[in-house]
């Protein structure tokens, strides 16, 4: 099994390169994919800081990459984007393919405990292995200066790693984010089928539970959110976690944007705002 990552496709994009990789995940326990877009800057002497971006159900590691148009931003900041794929695949799990929002395509960033499900741990493959396999592999990339960012279930995603490791993320974004999981469809699917029946064990996964939990947060939080999302009033929940966070004393930009839906053509529209963001939080160090 080949751990080290292998480049399979690399295109020039904005003066920089997007590369995608495979290697062999020990966590996950199979084959993984993912993608870094390497800034210019990242092709002179100088490391350069990591932005992850967590994508949502049903997605792999190449629809950001394709869809969103952040190269050109990142390009300019003299940032990396570093984008995974969203579960792990091939393991020919009973039931994994029989839905769009849970099994393949939808590991909703949580260390599974149901036996069943034992392989689904995306929480320590974007937190532990792969920075470990970033930092190992490739010099170009400081991944101590790391900020993370994601959409819908990966917007969940990008809130609950962040919140439980200030120490490790610089500032933090979502589009669209499933920000109380706990109290929507999807969120209460997974968590059910991932993590059992215990709603303690739920709220370590729930943004809008945790903030209260981790509330030492200097960077503000940034997300977007399209009015006419359909999913918004059902699934999505921002106000709840804006509540939370005032409640908590923690800084949110919560901006509703007028028109737009759950699509990638409102995350290209807003995405140039998401990586100056994070790209400003990694210039204060």
């Amino acid at each position: 099994m080949e751990t080290k990552p292998t480049e399979i496709s690399s295109s020039k994009m904005f003066g920089g390169f997007n590369k995608r990789y495979k290697h062999y995940s020990p966590i996950l326990g199979c084959n993984m994919t993912f993608h870094i877009y390497f800034p210019p800057a990242s092709s002179t002497s100088n490391k350069v800081p990591v932005v992850y971006f967590l994508s949502g159900l049903s997605c792999t590691d190449e629809n950001f990459i394709i869809k969103s148009g952040a190269q050109r931003a990142a390009s300019i900041e003299g940032v990396a984007l570093i984008v995974p794929d969203t579960s792990p695949r091939g393991l020919n799990v009973e039931g994994e393919a029989d839905n769009w929002d849970f099994g393949i395509g939808a590991g909703f960033y949580l260390n599974a405990t149901e036996e069943k499900w034992k392989n689904w741990r995306m929480y320590d493959y974007v937190v532990k292995e792969l920075p470990k396999l970033l930092s190992e592999n490739f010099r170009e990339l400081d991944t101590s200066r790391a900020s993370i960012s994601g959409h819908s279930m990966g917007g969940h995603g990008a809130l609950t790693i962040y919140l439980k490791n200030l120490e490790k993320y610089k500032s933090v974004s979502a589009f669209a984010p499933i920000a109380n999981p706990m109290n929507c469809p999807w969120g209460q699917k997974a968590f059910t089928n991932y993590l059992g029946t215990n709603k303690a064990d739920w709220e370590e996964y729930d943004a809008t539970s945790l903030v209260a939990k981790y509330h030492d947060v200097s960077a503000t939080i940034l997300i977007d959110q399209g009015e006419d999302d359909k999913f918004l009033h059902d699934q999505l929940h921002p106000h709840k976690f804006e509540e939370a966070c005032r409640g908590a004393g923690v800084p949110l930009l919560l901006r509703l944007q007028p028109g737009y839906d759950h699509s990638y053509f409102f995350i290209a529209t807003f995405i140039d705002d998401h990586i100056k963001h994070h790209a400003q939080a990694l210039r204060l160090l």
